[in-house]
């Protein structure tokens, strides 16, 4: 299946290196034309640190409250409907708060990210 995705098919290919093609596919279709581990770029340990980094502690945390808050509104204002209703109402809210606080979070890391960014242009021309 990776063989097919890569465009490239040659009946000289061994089994192993026809195995290896398959891990490069991500490689190809991001444009480097090449390797990365050749460039010095490897996803995984860019993933791994990106999982590790304080801003996904942060938002993981401020989902968690999010929804944590939205499942405390729905427990205490949706007392007329049946219980499973309002557990499903309630995790769906639980679930929406989560997504627009991250949202939110993201949004005021890109713009700070732009405002240093505009900065240092400033300060360089």
């Amino acid at each position: 299946m990776a063989k097919k995705a890569t465009g490239k098919s040659s009946g000289t290919k061994s089994k192993k290196s026809a195995s290896r093609t398959g891990t490069k596919v991500a490689r190809i279709s991001s444009g480097s034309g090449g390797s990365s581990k050749a460039n010095g770029f490897d996803a995984s340990e860019a993933f791994v640190k990106l999982l590790q980094s304080p801003l996904m502690a942060e938002l993981v945390a401020v989902a968690a409250t999010a929804a944590l808050a939205a499942l405390a509104e729905q427990g205490f204002t949706s007392s007329g409907a049946t219980k499973r209703k309002r557990a499903g109402t309630a995790v769906k809210a639980a679930g929406k708060a989560a997504a627009a606080a991250v949202g939110r979070r993201l949004g005021t890391e890109l713009d700070e990210i732009r405002a240093a960014a505009k900065s240092k242009g400033g300060a360089k021309g």
